[in-house]
């Protein structure tokens, strides 16, 4: 009984912690932005915070949800108030790899006034967050990210 509740335990965590890096898309198949995230709630309360599909709004083709009404309408007065840089790819993987990395929405951060996403999951079997490279020289980061989102979006 000891062994099978241990394996539940070991399964549980696996699963939470596959779950919590999860990477994703911009914008899903389904045309789900930021992976449900709201996007307000990063400058409100600056933390990640799942939306609910009865808060959605249908911005640029993508469907944005929203955690209350009170995000929802401040979403709707300024939209491009909220959006993540490189349209929610990957802000390190722009700037310093020119590529489009997806992101993990529960790692950002607002700078300025400005949102950026992060991918932070496995990469090639090991734990990689691209904040903490961000951290390392974000001046740099942010130096250069304006350029290479020129390019890089073109792709």
């Amino acid at each position: 009984m000891k062994n099978l509740k241990s394996l539940v335990l070991v399964a549980v965590v696996a699963l939470f912690s596959n779950f919590a890096s999860a990477q994703t898309a911009p914008v899903d198949k389904d045309k789900l932005a930021n992976g449900g995230y709201d996007v307000v709630s990063y400058f409100t309360v600056n933390k990640a915070v799942k939306g609910d599909k009865k808060f959605a709004v249908e911005y640029n083709g993508a469907n944005y949800y929203f955690a209350s009404a009170k995000d929802q309408k401040a979403f709707k007065a300024n939209p491009t108030k909220f959006l993540p840089q490189c349209d929610g790819y990957c802000a390190w993987g722009v700037a310093e790899k020119n590529v489009k990395f997806p992101v993990n929405p529960e790692t950002f951060k607002v700078v300025n006034g400005k949102l950026y996403l992060f991918f932070n999951g496995d990469f090639k079997g090991a734990p990689f967050n691209t904040l903490n490279e961000w951290n390392k020289d974000e001046k740099k980061q942010l130096d250069k990210l304006d350029a290479a989102w020129m390019m890089v979006k073109k792709s």
